[in-house]
């Protein structure tokens, strides 16, 4: 058992010992001694009793640590984030605390942080959730139209994008329910959401031609899985026949690493927000959409850093993988020579003043949904 919890279980038993009776102080005193791991009864009945202290309370040496007071900020922080890692937490620290009431002291310590800190302060309270069900089906009539390609040699503009959509079935993908429709840029990470009632080509589409219409850039090519929301007639012909078209491609089958980076939005994206609830009732949709637009695609597209993955290196029987500085995906858009200037400063324009008060109007419902999932 470590330490910390080994402290935490002493300080919760020592009442229930001192007001037990003395048969149940003889059972309390064998449980104690065997969760803790102790052999001499006096010595753990003296611990129980605050008359000695045992090797785990310890103080521990050196200096005690100067982040204390700023540890219930940064896991306040840390939730507000999504639970992202500590070198993005880091990188994003200089555009949230502005942001963020609290004393100019804390806020000192915050920006002090190291990841590594952020990291061994925050050891204690990670959590983990569940996994959800896969509602992907094969199509095998549009297969011969569509090619099975990658785009990851491709990005060197913005404008490749992938798509993906998340099931808000709960426990049983039986009957219909609300999707969420995710597209990613490959080149910058900027993602856009969009829900539809069902998986139908036409909701799907119109989904499409939706976040195609809020994108800071123009869409070039379109990957994604082998389910039929996507291989069909419908959004085959919306990329196929216009004057520009669009670089439509497929993935491998059963192969989730060819999809890897709207697989990972889907999780800090969508589930980290909406969880694994089911959502059955169609009035639902244009409210979570409401919540996309609103709240949570700006905030995580300019207040969210991300890392992206540079070069990869063989070391004996193990790879190392290099990546850039955490930015956010419009700062990448920013820095990118090859966005156009247009471009440039329609995302300077669109960026949010405070990340809690859209400049878009937010029906009451609509908050009580995004409050009922977090």
């Amino acid at each position: 058992m470590p330490i910390e919890f080994r402290r935490a279980y002493t300080d919760e038993i020592r009442d229930r010992y001192k007001n037990a009776k003395r048969k149940q102080k003889s059972a309390i005193l064998d449980e104690f001694c065997q969760v803790c791991g102790y052999r001499s009864r006096k010595h753990a009945i003296q611990i129980l009793n605050g008359k000695a202290k045992g090797p785990d309370a310890r103080k521990r040496p050196g200096p005690a640590s100067r982040y204390i007071d700023a540890l219930s900020d940064l896991k306040a922080l840390w939730g507000l984030m999504s639970y992202i890692c500590s070198k993005k937490m880091k990188a994003a620290m200089p555009l949230w605390l502005p942001f963020y009431k609290t004393s100019d002291r804390r806020k000192a310590l915050l920006l002090q942080m190291s990841a590594s800190t952020i990291d061994r302060l925050l050891k204690l309270h990670r959590r983990s959730l569940g996994k959800g069900l896969s509602t992907t089906r094969p199509s095998i009539k549009m297969k011969t139209k569509i090619p099975l390609k990658l785009l990851d040699g491709e990005t060197k503009v913005p404008g490749f994008v992938e798509g993906d959509t998340v099931a808000h079935c709960g426990n049983s993908i039986a009957g219909e329910y609300a999707n969420t429709l995710t597209v990613v840029d490959l080149f910058s990470g900027w993602t856009e959401l969009r829900s539809c009632w069902t998986k139908d080509a036409a909701g799907v589409t119109s989904a499409v031609k939706k976040i195609e219409s809020r994108v800071p850039f123009m869409l070039v090519g379109f990957a994604s899985d082998n389910g039929s929301e996507f291989i069909n007639d419908v959004l085959y012909s919306y990329f196929s026949k216009r004057p520009a078209p669009i670089n439509f491609v497929r993935r491998r089958a059963y192969k989730k690493n060819d999809n890897a980076h709207v697989e990972q939005k889907n999780w800090t994206h969508v589930r980290e927000l909406f969880g694994y609830e089911r959502f059955d009732d169609p009035s639902l949709v244009p409210m979570m959409n409401e919540i996309y637009q609103a709240y949570w695609c700006p905030l995580q597209n300019y207040f969210t850093p991300s890392m992206k993955l540079v070069a990869k290196e063989r070391i004996g029987g193990s790879i190392k993988k290099h990546y850039d500085e955490p930015k956010t995906p419009a700062q990448r858009l920013l820095d990118c020579s090859l966005v156009p200037e247009a471009d440039k400063v329609r995302i300077g324009s669109e960026v949010p003043q405070k990340p809690n008060r859209p400049q878009t109007k937010t029906r009451p419902e609509a908050q009580g949904i995004l409050r009922t999932c977090r």
